[in-house]
């Protein structure tokens, strides 16, 4: 029947080597308020015949979704409408 498990792999989070690692920039601030950070996520979310991205825009110090986006690609458009306005999508 060619049934599979999802699950991660070990190592996948090991840099390659020659990767070049960037420093952690809010490590030292303080976040006290609402919209002083956002982070944004892509996720692969299995479905019955592939996968299906999940693009989300979260408020770090609320830890509300601000926007999100479903796509069957990997592509920028979503990812933009996500940070735009609400008036402007």
């Amino acid at each position: 029947m060619n049934n599979q498990a999802f699950y991660r792999r070990p190592n996948t989070s090991k840099p390659a080597p020659g990767h070049n690692v960037y420093p952690y920039l809010l490590r030292k601030l303080a976040v006290i308020r609402p919209n002083q950070v956002w982070a944004m996520d892509i996720t692969y979310i299995p479905m019955a015949r592939g996968f299906v991205c999940l693009v989300a825009v979260l408020d770090w110090f609320s830890r509300k979704v601000l926007a999100w986006r479903l796509s069957t690609t990997l592509e920028t458009g979503p990812c933009i409408e996500a940070l735009k306005p609400p008036w402007q999508a």
